[in-house]
């Protein structure tokens, strides 16, 4: 048997409390909010600025393998796959996958093995 069982437990409210609360919270409060309020749009505005950050931060300054690939294949593939993302009507997956296909198919172009 387990003789400091005591220290799982407080594992799981701990890890329960910090997240599942402040989540049920967030739905109680979001389900009153006006959606097209300006603080929500203020909100979302940051939130995909951030994304389009890490994005831009991934493909100009990447780590490991992709930092290898040409700068401009990366630029490339992903100005070619938001270009997909904006002709399919704003599908995600449309734009991601193009994106990869296109740098994938350029390393392959450029002699490289995936």
């Amino acid at each position: 048997m387990i003789e400091n069982w005591w220290v799982y437990i407080v594992i799981i409210l701990g890890g329960w409390l910090a997240t599942d609360v402040w989540r049920w919270l967030g739905v109680i409060a979001g389900s009153r909010l006006n959606e097209e309020s300006e603080a929500l749009r203020w909100v979302r505005a940051v939130a995909t600025s951030l994304v389009m950050a890490v994005t831009a931060k991934l493909v100009v300054l990447p780590t490991g393998t992709l930092a290898d690939a040409p700068l401009w294949l990366r630029i490339g593939a992903a100005a070619l796959g938001f270009c997909a993302f904006l002709a399919s009507g704003q599908k995600v997956f449309v734009g991601v996958l193009v994106s990869v296909g296109l740098l994938v198919g350029g390393l392959l172009a450029l002699g490289w093995s995936l």
